[in-house]
């Protein structure tokens, strides 16, 4: 008979998934088959007629991906599975942390290797069949071999230590596994630009010339201490567009991607790029900091009340608990909690997205090229031009492009 962790974990499964195919089911329904007048000029009834087809292709596969995942993960729980592993692991006879580290990877590594067919056709048949992939076969694989070796060489200690801590630590465990994750999030902050960043792909100095003078000559302008602007070779893996800024401190980085270069203009380009100064001026990196830390505070100390609960272990049919178990149950458990605070930051996270826009606007002086910029953009990446309210509510966390053209245009009016 299932108890009520177990109820709470089934009902926020099912709830979300038919949530998303209901946030679905309406995106779909709302594609217009009219062009809207703003984008003409931009796309052509064959682009936009594409936009909308991959849209389509891409949520009905993300139905099949989710659809899938469910009827594993509840396969796995009912057949045992948690515990058969936890099991076979105990019988080796190993140190605890060891076997705790040991657990939650090979259930990671397991799921990994059954999504691995979906990440495959995604990029080699969706991605590839409009236009957008220019991965290779062994580029893919080395990005997954990376991808595992990082999460083995940094993320095996970092869960050991936490592991440790709950295990250990007392009543004070989960204040030490908050402040260590913090301190860990701000170094992985720090050194991502310089070290992590580069593992996956080239970042050159933009060269000297008409666009890099006008970026740093903007920079300048609005008192903004850049010392480069990186080019990254995004063009090895898609051919979608895109610029981004990450890090703080020393070791902040603006990136753009070498595709994004080649389709803009300058004055579009130095939009973009005040687009991205702006989330710093605004502090958005600051906030968002911020924000992730104290989530994590939350998390570590209602996993610290929630560990010694027998019920938890119970949920998943395991006949012995333990603090690595119970963090993975957890995590299950807490589901309705990150939902809930995913909506609030990807609203958030949009109306940040409105600040850097305004910020662009407003001292490029040249509204226009923001506004331009986003639409080459869009018609680039195929994205889709009237999203749902809903599923914008849900999923989206930056505002549809033409609200983001009606916002631009309004801060620029007298």
């Amino acid at each position: 008979m299932m108890n009520l962790y177990a109820l709470i974990i089934l009902f926020t499964l099912f709830f979300e998934y038919i949530l998303n195919l209901f946030a679905d089911f309406l995106n779909l329904k709302n594609l217009a088959t009219a062009l809207p007048e703003e984008m003409k000029g931009v796309y052509d009834a064959e682009a936009y007629r594409k936009s909308q087809e991959y849209t389509r292709v891409t949520t009905r596969f993300g139905q099949i991906v989710s659809s899938f995942m469910l009827a594993l993960t509840l396969a796995f729980w009912f057949s045992g599975g948690f515990n058969l592993v936890d099991q076979w692991l105990r019988g080796l006879d190993l140190n605890l942390l060891l076997t705790g580290v040991l657990y939650i990877g090979l259930l990671s590594l397991l799921q990994s290797l059954l999504m691995l067919p979906f990440s495959l056709y995604r990029t080699f048949v969706i991605e590839e069949g409009f236009g957008f992939n220019k991965t290779t076969p062994t580029l893919f694989m080395t990005d997954k071999l990376k991808t595992a070796g990082l999460g083995i060489v940094i993320g095996g200690p970092l869960l050991a230590l936490l592991l440790a801590f709950f295990e250990f630590g007392g009543p004070y465990a989960w204040i030490y596994a908050w402040i260590s994750v913090a301190v860990f999030m701000l170094f992985m902050q720090a050194i991502a630009p310089t070290w992590i960043m580069p593992l996956f792909n080239r970042f050159e100095p933009l060269e000297a010339g008409e666009l890099k003078e006008a970026i740093m000559a903007f920079a300048r302008s609005v008192n903004f201490p850049l010392q480069n602007v990186f080019v990254m070779d995004g063009s090895r893996r898609t051919s979608k567009s895109n610029a981004f800024f990450t890090g703080f401190g020393k070791n902040k980085r603006i990136a753009l991607f070498d595709t994004l270069i080649e389709s803009q203009s300058t004055h579009e380009l130095v939009a973009v790029l005040a687009h991205e100064i702006g989330h710093y001026k605004k502090r958005h990196i600051l906030q968002g900091i911020v924000i992730g830390i104290l989530q994590t505070g939350l998390m570590f100390y209602l996993l610290s009340i929630f560990l010694s609960h027998d019920g938890l272990y119970a949920a998943f049919f395991m006949t012995e608990s333990s603090v690595y178990a119970g963090l993975l149950f957890f995590g299950m458990l807490y589901s309705p909690i990150d939902f809930v605070l995913s909506l609030f930051m990807n609203r958030l996270s949009r109306q940040n997205e409105y600040e850097a826009d305004h910020f662009a606007a407003e001292t490029t002086a040249h509204p226009e090229s923001l506004v331009k910029s986003l639409k080459k953009l869009s018609a680039h990446n195929l994205s889709n031009l009237t999203p749902h309210p809903f599923y914008t509510f849900l999923n989206y966390s930056h505002p549809p492009l033409l609200d983001r053209i009606r916002a631009i245009r309004a801060t620029s009016l007298p």
